[in-house]
């Protein structure tokens, strides 16, 4: 069974029962009483039931009227908050953004990119998602954003991957750790220094894992978490060393904490853009994207 009403049938009810009678809800609408009457009773045909009483001096609210009155003023509220955003989204005056992010990469660079989107864009609302690798890429593939920042670009065919930067992965330790003072480090002179890592499910263990793999070299850990952010917790207190990604570290004028380049190999994560092949982004989305490339292309910032 197919409901069919009009949102004038729906303004109509509201003016009726506000304005206390046809005779002035016709007026304020500008339309007969007889169109009015045919409206509201279009609208109790759809509803299957009375809503509106009438006698010769007052019309009040049936049952269902009253259970009506508050759903119908909250559809016209939602029904005209979204007319107008579409007004200002076809103006380019506002609109909204979505879009999955790795964590560090939403913590340490994409605010200062939105930072100065949003001072030529003020009304652009943004929905961030900060997930993992995995869940980032389900969330674009679901529809769910509009694009991503990753460091996968997942075996899914609707997906592309577009590189943004490389973000090598260094050494954190204490400033007073015997690894703190040396220029040049290599894999090798980890070996003996209890460690700290991420867990396997991690995007950045596996990319690491599969690099050391093919120059041979295996990591021994004493700790394994699930956030960086756990890491650098357990390095601050003295109980190891960590290898995480560049962005991720903590900035040069941190008082505890300092990182060393790992050499031989050097080795990095490629942080790209994810997004759909089929699906052509809104304007606002599009714009964003383009000073998001043009600002972070080559080697990831320092942070701090």
């Amino acid at each position: 069974m197919s409901i069919n009403f009009e949102a004038l049938d729906l303004r109509a009810f509201i003016a009726v029962v506000e304005l206390g009678g046809f005779h002035r809800a016709a007026e304020a609408l500008n339309m007969s009483q007889p169109a009015l009457s045919r409206r509201i009773q279009r609208l109790e045909a759809a509803v299957g039931a009375a809503l509106l009483e009438r006698t010769t001096r007052r019309v009040a609210l049936t049952m269902v009227g009253r259970k009506m009155l508050p759903l119908v003023r909250r559809m016209l509220d939602e029904f005209d908050t979204s007319i107008f955003a579409m007004r200002d989204l076809g103006s380019r005056r506002a609109g909204q953004i979505a879009l999955a992010c790795i964590p560090t990469a939403a913590f340490y660079f994409l605010p200062s990119v939105i930072a100065r989107f949003c001072e030529q864009y003020p009304n652009i609302r943004f929905r961030i998602l900060d997930l993992s690798a995995n869940d980032g890429l389900e969330a674009v593939a679901r529809g769910e954003v509009e694009f991503g920042i990753n460091l996968l670009g997942g075996s899914d065919a609707e997906l592309t991957f577009e590189p943004l930067m490389e973000d090598p992965f260094v050494l954190a330790c204490r400033h007073d750790h015997a690894l703190a003072g040396r220029s040049a480090i290599a894999w090798a002179d980890l070996a003996g220094h209890p460690l700290v890592t991420v867990s396997r499910a991690s995007g950045n263990r596996a990319i690491l894992d599969a690099a050391l793999v093919k120059v041979g070299v295996r990591l021994d850990w004493s700790f394994e978490v699930t956030h960086l952010s756990t890491s650098l917790g357990l390095v601050e207190a003295g109980l190891g060393i960590s290898v995480l990604p560049r962005l991720a570290t903590p900035g040069q004028d941190h008082p505890t904490i300092v990182t060393r380049a790992i050499r031989d190999p050097e080795i990095s994560r490629t942080i790209g853009v994810v997004r759909r092949r089929s699906v052509r982004l809104a304007p606002a989305a599009e714009r964003f994207l383009a000073m998001l490339l043009g600002t972070w292309r080559g080697p990831a910032p320092e942070p701090g």
